[in-house]
């Protein structure tokens, strides 16, 4: 089945509206609990592995896990895009506590919108069988400024 994603102003989908294939309240292992933790002492607004490039008024990241690959905690303050490239399966620890499952389908788009003061903090694990890759696209003119980067991180995996 063939699925077209639209991609104007009148059907920006958002995380909230997407469907999971799993959710679960338990506990997240003292690990990923720590690393959260740590992420909330120095935010990390490393929203991708790669910065593909920057602008005055955005940035391009790429995201490229293999199979059972994780990004590491991450924090949203900007407006942004995602697109899954390639599609397949993840799994999130996500700032409330729970753990969810999510599909992704090749060329699937979602659109994130944070008010002054608001932020989303999360990880994604590639839980599938084939490398899952997105773009993400963050606008520097949102209502929060843009979190500082590590300079010597810059265009390299986070």
């Amino acid at each position: 089945m063939n699925t077209t994603y639209a991609s104007n102003a009148n059907d920006r989908q958002t995380m909230l509206e997407k469907p999971t294939d799993r959710i679960d309240r338990s506990p997240w292992p003292d690990a990923i609990r720590r690393e959260f933790e740590q992420e909330a002492r120095q935010p990390d607004g490393r929203v991708g592995q790669y910065l593909l490039a920057e602008t005055d008024g955005l940035r391009i990241w790429m995201i490229k896990l293999a199979p059972g690959e994780r990004v590491g905690f991450h924090r949203h303050v900007l407006d942004y895009s995602w697109t899954s490239v390639t599609g397949g399966h993840g799994r999130q620890h996500i700032m409330d506590g729970t753990t969810a499952e999510y599909g992704y389908e090749a060329g699937e788009t979602r659109h994130e919108t944070y008010a002054a003061g608001a932020s989303k903090v999360h990880d994604l694990q590639n839980i599938g069988d084939a490398d899952l890759v997105f773009l993400t696209i963050e606008r520097k003119r949102s209502a929060n400024p843009p979190l500082p980067l590590p300079e010597t991180r810059q265009g390299a995996a986070a």
